[in-house]
């Protein structure tokens, strides 16, 4: 399955957001951004398929991919276009929940993890953290450059990278052989979400072509 364009996903937090996350949501797709995973795990089950079909006709109506950060089960009862699952899950269970036609990805950290990821039935994988995040202190230490390329190099599906991007840093995990990348906390935080995501992908693209310039 084709991923978004541009291969930006905004993962939500609505605990770190500095404006309320419908707003940020709708700047982010305001300035460009046409993939956007609901990750609001400490809510319900019921009060997470709410939120979700409340948003999703935000992104439909700019033309873009609304997912869930979390439980297949809980993304097709939503309605979303597809799933993101935790490290370690049974994405074969997660397939036949959503159907062929929905997007999903799965969170790696590892090699062997990238190496076990099955392109018949994930679409993507979400690597990290690539650098120190202030989202996930402790959540583990950061991949670098090169422990995300050795990532890219053994997965069989397009890696995603996630942790510690700014437009700065970008330009590195694509080189690096990254498909795109997801972020979080500097979108969520951020003063100005619109100039935030127009940043992002301001130097996504620019990565993008300098990479197949140079291949």
């Amino acid at each position: 399955m084709t991923l978004p364009d541009p291969p930006l996903l905004l993962v939500t937090d609505r605990r770190q957001a500095r404006h309320a996350l419908k707003d940020v949501i709708v700047a982010a797709l305001a300035a460009g951004c046409r993939w956007i995973s609901l990750r609001e795990k400490d809510l319900p089950p019921d009060e997470q398929i709410l939120l979700a079909r409340s948003l999703l006709p935000l992104a439909h109506a700019k033309g873009a991919t609304f997912v869930l950060h979390g439980d297949a089960s809980l993304a097709a009862d939503a309605g979303a276009d597809g799933v993101h699952l935790p490290s370690g899950s049974d994405s074969r269970a997660a397939r036949a929940l959503i159907g062929p036609s929905r997007l999903l990805g799965i969170s790696i950290h590892t090699v062997p993890e990238a190496e076990a990821v099955d392109p018949a039935l994930v679409d993507y994988a979400l690597a990290g953290p690539a650098f120190e995040t202030a989202s996930k202190p402790g959540y583990g230490p950061e991949i670098g450059r090169r422990g995300f390329r050795d990532i890219t190099q053994a997965a069989r599906v397009p890696v995603l990278a996630i942790g510690g991007i700014n437009a700065a840093r970008l330009g590195e995990l694509i080189a690096a052989g990254a498909a795109g990348v997801a972020v979080m906390g500097g979108v969520m935080r951020a003063v100005d979400p619109v100039q935030e995501i127009r940043s992002l992908i301001a130097a996504l693209n620019g990565s993008r072509v300098i990479r197949e310039r140079d291949m």
